[in-house]
């Protein structure tokens, strides 16, 4: 039961609004924090104490005015984001209090609303946070488009950029249970050096070198069959030049251009990029993980085993500091200062008491 204090306190909701759309990197004008007094939930609604906060690349997106593959959040709305927590008080039959739940609950404290797209989580199976990392949409989304969109074969060359990342530390481990030669690009000697030690890849390159391009060619002697997509820029520029012919692309995102205000620098590699997808025969597929929710059982069937046969390992970028931390460390997810699955940490961890 809760006490008379902590009643108090749901009343009160701390949450952050898009006040107005970024130009280039999101800062706190546009992402400030704002109280609003909470009602006690309706029929059907659940009140839950959001815990972690999930900080992922697609947001920077949501900010924009333009089409996307979903809706955008309107000004004046909390920020969308998706999130685990307890829930604190329900007027719904599928939940009590004292459930952990994750759902897209967005960049706040409290959620207030309906239960439907709610997901009921089990603390004794897995740790909370893994329900927004390597058990929730970016490990889901590195099985979809590597297993789907890439294809890989036994003994071929899978790549993939920002390799240390959530949705990349896991491609790289399934090409090889998959019995293929992973090679990850990532930012940084640190960075590299887990992506080879701890996550076993073949081999990393780091992107921030000096001699980047010389280091990639060495490490795909025969060659790059498949390629997981996650940054575009000199990167994908290194990466397409490598190519084998009748490769396959999975195309995740773009992480470099997300703040871009104008056309990027340096000569059109257009032309080049479309002369190797047709003199190459490549396959490039954008997808979006949310298109393949019929996949969801196999990805935790498959993904909970590795992890439980010591075969998949992740790595969680918890930030402490609340709502207060939030946009700050955004910024860093946009270049690169995260390791791992950034997660903020709002509130105290419930379910890892006793």
């Amino acid at each position: 039961m809760l006490t008379p204090d902590e009643r108090r306190e749901m009343t009160q909701n701390r949450r952050i609004i898009l006040a107005s759309r970024p130009v280039g990197m999101p800062t706190s004008a546009n992402l400030p924090i704002e109280t609003q007094t909470l009602a006690e939930p309706a029929e059907g609604q659940i009140l839950v104490k959001v815990i972690y906060l999930s900080l992922d690349p697609y947001m920077r997106g949501r900010m924009n005015a333009g089409r996307s593959y979903a809706a955008n959040v309107a000004e004046g709305d909390v920020m969308v984001g998706g999130a685990a927590g307890r829930v604190v008080a329900s007027k719904s039959p599928k939940f009590k209090e004292g459930d952990y739940v994750f759902g897209m609950f967005g960049w706040q404290e409290y959620y207030l609303g309906d239960a439907a797209g709610v997901r009921k989580l089990d603390p004794a199976q897995a740790p909370i946070s893994t329900s927004l990392g390597v058990l929730g949409m970016p490990g889901m989304t590195a099985y979809v488009g590597l297993l789907d969109k890439g294809q890989p074969k036994e003994g071929e060359t899978v790549v993939v950029s920002a390799a240390s990342g959530a949705v990349g530390g896991v491609v790289g481990q399934i090409a090889k249970i998959k019995g293929c030669r992973a090679v990850g690009i990532a930012g940084g000697p640190e960075k590299c050096a887990y992506v080879v030690d701890e996550l076993g890849f073949d081999a990393c390159v780091d992107y921030k070198a000096p001699d980047f391009l010389e280091a990639f060619k060495a490490a795909v002697p025969k060659g790059v069959d498949v390629y997981f997509e996650n940054v575009g820029g000199k990167v994908a520029d290194a990466v397409f030049s490598r190519m084998n012919d009748f490769g396959r692309v999975a195309l995740c995102g773009l992480i470099a251009h997300y703040n871009d205000t104008g056309a990027p620098e340096g000569p059109d590699n257009l032309p080049r990029f479309m002369f190797n997808l047709l003199s190459r025969r490549l396959s490039v597929n954008g997808f979006i993980v949310s298109d393949h929710p019929d996949r969801a059982g196999d990805f935790f069937r498959d993904v909970s085993g590795w992890i439980r046969d010591g075969q998949l390992r992740y790595r969680e970028d918890i930030v402490e500091g609340g709502l207060d931390a939030t946009v700050e460390a955004f910024q860093g997810l946009l270049t690169g200062r995260n390791f791992g699955k950034l997660i903020v940490k709002i509130s105290e961890d419930t379910s890892r008491a006793g």
